[in-house]
C-alpha cells in the first residue's frame, strides 16, 4: 500500500507529510529549551549581585564547538542539495562529515564536563579555601577518617567570593599552583558538577539536554548514511525527502546551541 503524501506536496498545507510532522515536532522542541532559556533568565536576574559566576567556562573550547556545529550545518545541507541533483557519492561525503563533525562536538563536550567533575573547592579547617583541579588523590585518601592528602593544581583563596568572577583583575593575576591538602586539614569539598550551585546545574541541565539532540540526531544521520541509503535505489525522491527532514533537525540543533554559547560563556 502506497503512503500518501511521502513525496507529492499535500494540498492543504503546501509540503510533504514528513515535512510537516518535523515542523511540528521542532515547535514543541521550541517550547522545551524556550522554557529552560527562561529558568536561565530568571535564576540569574533572580541573584543577589556579586553571586552569578563569570569565566567559569572556557570560551576558546565553547567557541571551536560552535565552529565545528556551524560547519556541519554546511555540510549537511550539501549533503541533501547532493541528493537533489543525483550525485549519491558526493552525498555520503558530506553525510560522513556531518557525522565526524557530531562526533567531534560530542568529545569535546566530554572533555569540557570531565574539566568540570575535576575540579574541586576545597574548604579548609583554617577558613581558606583551595580551589583547583585534582591532579592525584593518595590510595589512603578518607574525608570521613581524615587520613591522606590530595593535591590540586589550583589557587588558594581567603573568601569564596574570589572564585566567582574569574575574569577580574585580581583573579587573573593569581598565581597557579600545586597545593597537597591533608584531609585532617579538609571540612567540606565538592567537584564543579551539578549539585556545585545554581549556575552549573542549570549549565550542565541545558548543554545535557543539547548534547542528547547531537547524539540522537548524530546517529539518525548515521542511519541514513549507513543502512538507511539502501532506499535511495528504490525511491530517491523519498529518501532525499528524509535527509532534508533530518537536514531541519540537526540545523534547530545548530540554532540552539548559537544561542547557548554566548548566554552560557560570553556573559
Amino acid at each position: 500500500m502506497e503512503i500518501p503524501y511521502t513525496i507529492e506536496n499535500r494540498p492543504d498545507t503546501g509540503i510533504y507529510n514528513a515535512k510537516l510532522g518535523i515542523w511540528l515536532f521542532l515547535a514543541s522542541e521550541v517550547m522545551l529549551f524556550g522554557g529552560l532559556f527562561s529558568a536561565y533568565v530568571l535564576l540569574r536576574v533572580g541573584a543577589e549581585p556579586g553571586t552569578w559566576p563569570h569565566g567559569w567556562l572556557d570560551v576558546k573550547l565553547g567557541a571551536i564547538n560552535t565552529f565545528v556545529l556551524a560547519l556541519s550545518a554546511i555540510t549537511t545541507l550539501l549533503a541533501w542539495a547532493a541528493c537533489k541533483v543525483r550525485q549519491f557519492g558526493k552525498f555520503k561525503f558530506f553525510h560522513a562529515c556531518t557525522i565526524l563533525l557530531g562526533v567531534t562536538f560530542l568529545c569535546l563536550h566530554g572533555y569540557e564536563y570531565h574539566d568540570e567533575l575535576t575540579h574541586y573547592e576545597v574548604h579548609l579547617t583554617n577558613g581558606k579555601i583551595a580551589d583547583g583541579h585534582l591532579l592525584d588523590e593518595s590510595k589512603d585518601f578518607d574525608l570521613a577518617q581524615k587520613t591522606g592528602s590530595l593535591t590540586l593544581e589550583g589557587r588558594m583563596v581567603e573568601d569564596s567570593r574570589e572564585l566567582v568572577d574569574l575574569r577580574a583583575p585580581a583573579a587573573e593575576a593569581a598565581k597557579i599552583q600545586e597545593i597537597t591538602v591533608p584531609a585532617s586539614e579538609i571540612s567540606q569539598m565538592g567537584n564543579y558538577g551539578p549539585s556545585h550551585n545554581t549556575f552549573t546545574a542549570i549549565y550542565f541541565t541545558i548543554t545535557g539536554l543539547h548534547g542528547l539532540h547531537v547524539l540522537g540526531g548524530t546517529l539518525m544521520i548515521l542511519y541514513l548514511w549507513g543502512p538507511g541509503s539502501r532506499m535511495w535505489k528504490t525511491d530517491p525522491e523519498r529518501f532525499t525527502n528524509r535527509i532534508e527532514v533530518s537536514g531541519l533537525f540537526w540545523h534547530f540543533v545548530d540554532l540552539v546551541w548559537i544561542f547557548l554559547f554566548p548566554v552560557l560563556y560570553l556573559t
